[in-house]
């Protein structure tokens, strides 16, 4: 918010090129949120399906949890005025790729009742087909 207090004041004074380096930076901090969000989210999506190819099994309250973090993800990334998006599929890939880890660490504690480590887990399941799954969820209509 002081930001824009910031903003206003340079405008008003007539400095141009600093407003328009605060807005710059204002869009760059937006962005940031964006793409924080969306890597939180995948964390969720990926953690669901992570157990459900470990346990070869499914659950109202995972399935539910996919269905959030899927709309989460989409709502995130779709850019409303502008239209688009912040993040191409490449990215959301890359994203992905990046969230599985800390996915992982959490399935490990909650798959098979935290009975395996996260190396462990990891052997069980394939790590390319959930995040093309995830993908694929993300890319639904």
């Amino acid at each position: 918010m002081e930001e824009l207090f910031e903003l206003k004041d340079l405008l008003l004074a007539g400095n141009i090129n600093e407003a328009l380096l605060l807005v710059e930076e204002l869009t760059e901090m937006s962005k940031d949120d964006k793409l924080n969000k969306i890597f939180s989210f995948s964390i969720v999506l990926l953690l669901h399906l992570i157990k459900q190819q470990a346990e070869k099994r499914s659950t109202r309250s995972w399935e539910v949890s996919i269905r959030n973090a899927v709309r989460q993800i989409k709502r995130s990334n779709k850019r409303r005025k502008a239209g688009g998006f912040y993040l191409t599929i490449e990215e959301l890939r890359e994203t992905l790729t990046e969230a599985y880890p800390a996915a992982l660490d959490q399935a490990s504690l909650e798959a098979f009742n935290g009975k395996y480590e996260a190396e462990e887990l990891a052997e069980m399941v394939n790590k390319t087909a959930i995040i093309e799954q995830g993908i694929e969820l993300i890319l639904e209509k």
